[in-house]
């Protein structure tokens, strides 16, 4: 099959170009800078410049393009670019993609911030999206830039992933340091839902949405046990082998303002798409998650 990607040169797309490769499909990647291979093509999609061949030529398009996650919520730079970086690519993709004589499928990224508090309750693909807390809305607008490809009749995957827990991506990378000096912290009471995937299983469940044509719509990436929060930490600073006592009580992780609904948000999420269309997890509990994360 012939791919075309977009965000390629980060962490999640450079993992899943190799993926590809190794599967043995041919994988073109549009890049901002000058191409420096053959397998590269320029785009910018800031104002909306594409080749339209490079798309109809591809069997499937992905887009994992995005600026880095964290950062602070108030700042209306960083709520721009984050915007900018999925919203916009996402939407160029899609019209492009509509274009199309015979359009390709479409795999999106986008994220488990979609549904929003539900509490304890099991969340599938169905759940609805609850809150206005900034990511739920981004996910929302990021999903709607795929409707020109889903009205020219693509088949269009749309990825709700959960941080994905590996060395290099951005979750880990803050986390490690901070729990291997004994700085992990339980965040209010703990009993919130944290949906976690390793890496793995993210690059796992992406590949087999782009390969399987029955597959598309809203597809969860999540380990099959979401864990709480409190067992999240408990869990992460035994596997590092460091104490975990500290905790951020709830009245004052809402003086965080924006952020607060992310820190507290529950979200028991189920990967109900990719297993009943016959995916096996690797990594199915919390436990398996960090330990390949961490190695």
């Amino acid at each position: 099959m012939r791919f075309l990607v977009a965000g390629g040169s980060g962490f999640l797309g450079s993992h899943l170009i190799a993926r590809l490769r190794d599967d043995g499909h041919e994988v073109t990647q549009l890049v901002r800078r000058a191409s420096r291979s053959p397998d590269q093509v320029q785009w910018q999609p800031a104002d909306g410049v594409l080749d339209p061949d490079v798309v109809a030529a591809a069997d499937v398009v992905v887009n994992v393009a995005g600026s880095r996650l964290f950062g602070n919520v108030r700042s209306q730079g960083w709520r721009r670019r984050m915007t900018e970086s999925r919203v916009t690519t996402t939407r160029v993709l899609a019209e492009a993609i509509a274009e199309a004589e015979r359009p390709p499928a479409f795999v999106a990224a986008n994220g488990s911030s979609y549904y929003g508090d539900h509490g304890a309750a099991p969340v599938t693909e169905q759940s609805e999206s609850r809150g206005d807390a900034f990511m739920t809305q981004l996910t929302k607008q990021w999903q709607q830039a795929t409707e020109p490809a889903q009205a020219a009749g693509a088949r269009v995957c749309i990825l709700r992933s959960a941080p994905v827990m590996a060395r290099g991506g951005d979750t880990m990378r803050i986390l490690e340091p901070m729990f291997k000096l004994g700085l992990g912290a339980r965040l209010g009471d703990g009993s919130q839902y944290f949906p976690i995937v390793s890496l793995r299983d993210w690059i796992g469940v992406a590949a087999f949405a782009a390969q399987h044509d029955e597959l598309s719509g809203p597809i969860n990436i999540c380990c099959p046990e979401t864990p709480t929060n409190a067992e999240f930490t408990r869990t992460f600073a035994r596997l590092v082998r460091r104490p975990a006592f500290l905790f951020a009580p709830s009245p004052l992780l809402r003086l965080a303002g924006p952020a607060a609904p992310e820190l507290l948000r529950s979200v028991n999420l189920r990967p109900e798409a990719a297993t009943a269309a016959g995916y096996e997890f690797h990594d199915r509990d919390v436990t398996s998650v960090l330990a390949s994360g961490l190695a």
